[in-house]
């Protein structure tokens, strides 16, 4: 069977970053997945529940997030995508209050399917600059 793949890595953006759809989780990333590179260069998380560890804090952190994807390389079962992100730190933790500012920054993406499942995924953002964006004034 054959997967629109583009399609896949869009409705991922869309749904789970851009709208906040839980569920997309659970429905696009395989039971065994892996999700690597974030929120540290050495992270796994491993299947939806693993995912939801970073997924729920950090859209507690940040509202009004939006990724728009710049470019979408296709080949077979294995995506890269390069996407800039747009959010708003609007939730305190204990090393950071909320500032309200808004941030941009570059990321990266690149993913092997199963099926129409993600099974593996090497994300890239620079979450140091990230931090160092929301510190200074």
């Amino acid at each position: 069977m054959s997967h629109d793949y583009k399609a896949l890595i869009t409705r991922w953006f869309e749904e789970v970053w851009n709208n906040g759809s839980d569920s997309a989780i659970d429905e696009l990333f395989h039971p065994q997945g892996h999700a690597r590179g974030v929120p540290q260069p050495d992270s796994d998380l491993i299947g939806p529940a693993g995912f939801k560890t970073l997924y729920h804090p950090f859209r507690q952190q940040f509202s009004n997030i939006h990724i728009h994807l710049e470019e979408i390389l296709v080949d077979g079962d294995r995506v890269a995508t390069r996407w800039t992100a747009t959010l708003t730190h609007t939730g305190s933790t204990p090393e950071l209050a909320a500032t309200g500012k808004q941030v941009t920054l570059p990321g990266s993406s690149f993913v092997h399917y199963k099926g129409d499942k993600i099974n593996e995924a090497w994300n890239y953002m620079d979450m140091t600059l990230l931090y160092h964006r929301l510190a200074s004034a």
